[in-house]
């Protein structure tokens, strides 16, 4: 197979779709493009504006208005990319608890989606990327030639978020966690269908480099 100028991952919360994007992409010189993170930033700029999120029309302005910016790492803090919105660094930020709650309420809306998916196809269509989401081997990209679906059980899951979480400082609790992330699929349960010719790859037991070596093998690089 010739390698594909796009791959897209997709997949549920926390089945390990950012670090394998991250990986993967290093690996090929691609850019890397986590297309969550626009989502997070519009809930983060919602909440800082109170914006009702409950107030599809009032979101879905905001959406179409705000700058959001996604860079190549600026700083060597561990960071995977930097986001801004307008010129305020936001990276860190849209892990925010406030933000991962409410993300998925902010990001159901269709005309949010849909301003969202303009930018993101645009980004995808320049080539040489690995874009990460939900809905982008589906939606967003449906022509991308290698499209990948990663599963993960929720136990593990939520188990990756707590450690995650832990490590920065946060006293959270797997139970919370995992009550949180199960919400989440509910939520996003619209967007949670992996496209017909997509690759669909099980992460639990697996490590990431495992994991990047399979799509590796499978494209012939």
């Amino acid at each position: 197979m010739e390698i594909p100028t796009v791959i897209t991952i997709d997949g549920p919360a926390g089945a390990g779709k950012s670090t394998l994007g991250e990986l993967l992409a290093r690996r090929l010189g691609y850019l890397y493009f986590d297309t969550g993170i626009m989502y997070r930033a519009l809930t983060w700029a919602a909440l800082q504006h109170h914006t009702d999120l409950d107030d599809s029309s009032a979101v879905a302005a905001l959406a179409q208005h705000i700058d959001i910016g996604v860079h190549p790492p600026s700083v060597g803090d561990g960071r995977q990319y930097t986001v801004l919105v307008g010129a305020e660094d936001i990276t860190w930020k849209l892990r925010d608890t406030d933000v991962e709650a409410n993300v998925s309420t902010a990001s159901r809306y269709p005309a949010v989606r849909a301003v969202m998916r303009e930018r993101q196809r645009w980004i995808g269509q320049q080539g040489r990327v690995v874009m990460v989401g939900r809905d982008i081997g589906s939606v967003v990209m449906p022509d991308a030639p290698l499209k990948v679906y990663l599963l993960a059980s929720l136990e593990e899951r939520a188990r990756r978020r707590t450690v995650e979480l832990q490590a920065r400082g946060r006293h959270v609790e797997y139970g919370q966690i995992y009550a949180e992330i199960a919400q989440r699929d509910d939520l996003d349960r619209h967007v949670m269908q992996p496209a017909p010719d997509a690759i669909v790859i099980t992460s639990d037991g697996r490590t990431p480099d495992d994991i990047v070596e399979a799509v590796l093998q499978r494209i012939g690089a």
